[in-house]
């Protein structure tokens, strides 16, 4: 079952930029501007973890962390401009798991609520895409039932397409996920993609999809549109 992760961020552009960003990297992801129906969406939407801004209008982050901890055993990273010690405190004192400080890179947070969510045992830790079986955490990779050895930056790659695994992504949509950049020669993309072919062996589960980028998919599955 896919992770669920309310975003609670008034900024419209980081609340956008972020529920994005982990729907591209596998999970349900919806986003609010406050905490006015914080509790309708606890018991509703009932989201694996919260990513809960600081500063808000209406209830602040803090008032709110203690509204998800009353009513939901949801995971929680908060978001805050400030960089004081003492916010950071409160919000772990308070039950927070774990706290982002803006600026940040999308890739990092991501990379936040993918642990939170592995620690408390919300995601799993494999993805069965045909006869392969990922498992990024352990750092294995089985094609009926043999291991296949990669490269840290294949199996990065490998474990990106399978959390889209049906899903059509682009060269920059890579480079930005795997790599942590997009201005990069995208040839990089094929040749990493060419090697993963090559060593995941046939049939293809790494297929080019013309002028929009690759898809992880296996034979029989339904076609990328």
């Amino acid at each position: 079952m896919t992770a669920r992760v309310l975003v609670v961020e008034d900024a419209e552009a980081i609340r956008t930029a972020v529920v994005a960003g982990l729907g591209e990297s596998g999970f349900g992801a919806t986003g609010r501007p406050d905490g006015r129906t914080l509790e309708d969406d606890l018991a509703t939407f009932r989201p694996d973890l919260v990513v809960l801004d600081v500063m808000l209008p209406g209830r602040d982050g803090f008032t709110l962390l203690d509204v998800v901890r009353r009513h939901s055993d949801a995971g929680v990273v908060m978001l805050t401009a400030r960089d004081a010690v003492d916010d950071r405190l409160r919000g772990l004192h308070g039950g927070a798991d774990d706290y982002v400080v803006k600026p940040f890179a999308l890739a990092e947070l991501v990379a936040r609520v993918t642990a939170v969510l592995r620690r408390m045992g919300r995601t799993p830790t494999t993805v069965e895409v045909g006869d392969l079986v990922v498992d990024a955490a352990a750092g294995t990779v089985l094609r009926r039932g043999v291991p296949v050895e990669l490269t840290a930056t294949e199996l990065r790659l490998l474990d990106y397409l399978a959390a889209q695994r049906g899903r059509v992504v682009s060269k920059g949509q890579i480079l930005t996920r795997v790599w942590g950049y997009t201005d990069y020669d995208p040839n990089l993309v094929e040749v990493h993609v060419s090697a993963l072919r090559r060593k995941l062996g046939e049939p293809r589960l790494v297929h080019t999809v013309r002028g929009l980028g690759y898809v992880l998919r296996a034979d029989g599955d339904e076609a990328p549109t």
